[in-house]
């Protein structure tokens, strides 16, 4: 017992179980050899194969997101790669400036999005409860985050959908928590605060929820990526495409149509016919008593609603209108618009204290930080020269099969990496061929086409290649409805087949 204690009280021991926190043992030790490992590397076969590994490391710490958040792993990876100079704080802080019009989105507009909660949860409840069929729903969601995403920012419709999301949990398990707290003989008003308090209460009920949930949400998430696709304002990306080629509003949307349109009719049916048969774990309905649980708090809270309650989801209307507006027309960056937002709902809303406004911070700002960590690797990728080859590769090519290159090559990369990166490396190499004279415009406007489509489309196929995507699974939803990196890759993957096809041949054939 005396050793023990003395061992309990060591400061090496303690210093061992701070680090990483209650991260499996097995992952530390993992972690340790990651970093072990690229400094041998780098030493022994240089930069390049460092640079590969790393970027392999930090995927790596995505897809572990539910035992570590990936913040500290891959800031420990990032920190490492410039130590050993693959790249360098001017680099990285480049990145960040280049970047900074999302980090501003994922700051200002997902914490807009937490004031306007009621009203899209009254919103979310009505479509959920007036809607019965789920396969109806599914596709309704579905088109509906298209429609959003071809307009507003990926990232914002995926905020949307998560907090209409959290707020459906939130609803059960407070219910579920009461009942099982009343069981016990206490007050059925206790605030549990994990959901390992209703593991024994109507637990089939509790994951045929979550299932559910899970569906409708990668149902949105694909669904920002089939609308974002269409228009110069659906991605970040596409705005830069856009300016590269000289094209406005609608002839971006004309460039775009010949593969756009039957993408989105291919993600429609591939979204009724998975949810029709219940393939890659799509097809959960709603659970009858989480139905009943759902309509009788949307009930109470109707007939509890006073004036003031009335009011402040009037102000949240009309805010949320303006929202659309402003992001439709593009007034400002998206964050700016998102600040005009916090502003106004906080001012009629009556919201003037420091910590209700602080509060709201607390769901943007840990992925803003993992977001700038994710810069770093992204320098590490540029400083390296990762993509050159596959660049120099696709552009030696002529004809059709340039196209369908450029096509594959853009998307497998952005599968692994940014999409905004993938798509600046190309169409800056791609308009310098233009200026050169190597291609001609209408060439230049095809291959425009094949990078804004594969970086779009192809990047659902992992977590990595999407800012909604990696939001989404590093959110605090996902771990609540299981949503984990290696369910989200099987779940996106029919997807990710069907639109992949489409697209390839559409390209090939109709471009």
């Amino acid at each position: 017992m005396r050793v023990r204690r003395l061992m309990n009280n060591s400061l090496p021991i303690a210093f061992w179980r701070n680090f990483l926190g209650h991260s499996p043992l097995w992952y530390k030790w993992a972690v340790i050899a990651c970093l072990i490992i690229n400094f041998i590397v780098f030493h022994i076969a240089g930069g390049m194969a460092a640079s590969w590994l790393v970027l392999a490391e930090f995927i790596g710490t995505l897809a572990m997101a539910l035992k570590c958040y990936p913040l500290q792993p891959g800031g420990l990876i990032a920190i490492q790669a410039v130590l050993l100079q693959l790249t360098n704080a001017r680099s990285i802080y480049n990145e960040v400036i280049t970047g900074m019009p999302v980090i501003l989105l994922m700051i200002f507009m997902v914490t807009a999005i937490y004031f306007l909660r009621e009203l899209l949860q009254i919103l979310f409840t009505t479509l959920l409860l007036r809607v019965r069929s789920h396969l109806v729903l599914s596709v309704l969601i579905c088109l509906l985050s298209a429609l959003l995403s071809a307009f507003l920012d990926a990232l914002t419709v995926i905020a949307v959908v998560m907090t209409a999301a959290m707020g459906f949990y939130s609803i059960y398990h407070q219910a579920a928590c009461g009942k099982l707290h009343a069981t016990n003989g206490s007050s059925s008003d206790h605030d549990f605060t994990t959901d390992h308090d209703v593991q024994y209460l109507h637990h089939d009920d509790l994951d045929a929820f979550r299932g559910f949930l899970r569906g409708l949400v990668m149902h949105a998430a694909i669904g920002t990526a089939l609308g974002g696709v269409m228009t110069m304002v659906g991605e970040p990306q596409n705005l830069l495409i856009a300016k590269q080629a000289d094209w406005n509003f609608v002839q971006f949307f004309l460039k775009i149509a010949p593969l756009s349109i039957p993408i989105l009719i291919m993600g429609t049916l591939t979204c009724v016919l998975i949810e029709r048969f219940k393939l890659f774990g799509y097809g959960a309905e709603l659970p009858s008593r989480v139905y009943q649980v759902l309509n009788e708090h949307a009930a109470i809270m109707t007939s509890r609603r006073g004036a003031r309650e009335r009011a402040q989801i009037v102000i949240q209307a009309i805010v949320a209108m303006m929202m659309v507006f402003a992001l439709t027309m593009h007034w400002a960056e998206v964050g700016l618009i998102g600040l005009l937002i916090i502003v106004l709902t906080t001012t009629f809303n009556g919201i003037n204290d420091e910590h209700r406004i602080g509060k709201a911070f607390e769901v943007s700002l840990p992925f803003t930080t993992l977001l700038v960590v994710f810069f770093a690797i992204v320098a590490v990728i540029h400083d390296q020269h990762l993509f050159e080859p596959f660049t120099q590769w696709v552009l030696a090519l002529t004809g059709k099969i340039q196209l369908a290159m450029m096509f594959i090559a853009t998307g497998l990369l952005s599968a692994v990496s940014d999409n905004v990166f993938v798509a600046t490396i190309y169409i800056s190499g791609v308009k310098a061929s233009l200026l050169e004279g190597i291609i001609d415009q209408k060439n230049f406007e095809q291959l425009a086409v094949a990078i804004n489509v594969g970086t779009n489309i192809v990047s659902i196929a992992t977590p990595n290649g999407q800012a909604a995507f990696l939001f989404l699974l590093t959110s605090a939803l996902a771990p609540l409805i299981r949503l984990s990196y290696g369910r989200m890759l099987w779940m996106a993957l029919p997807y990710t087949i069907v639109l992949t096809i489409t697209a390839f041949f559409m390209t090939l054939y109709f471009l």
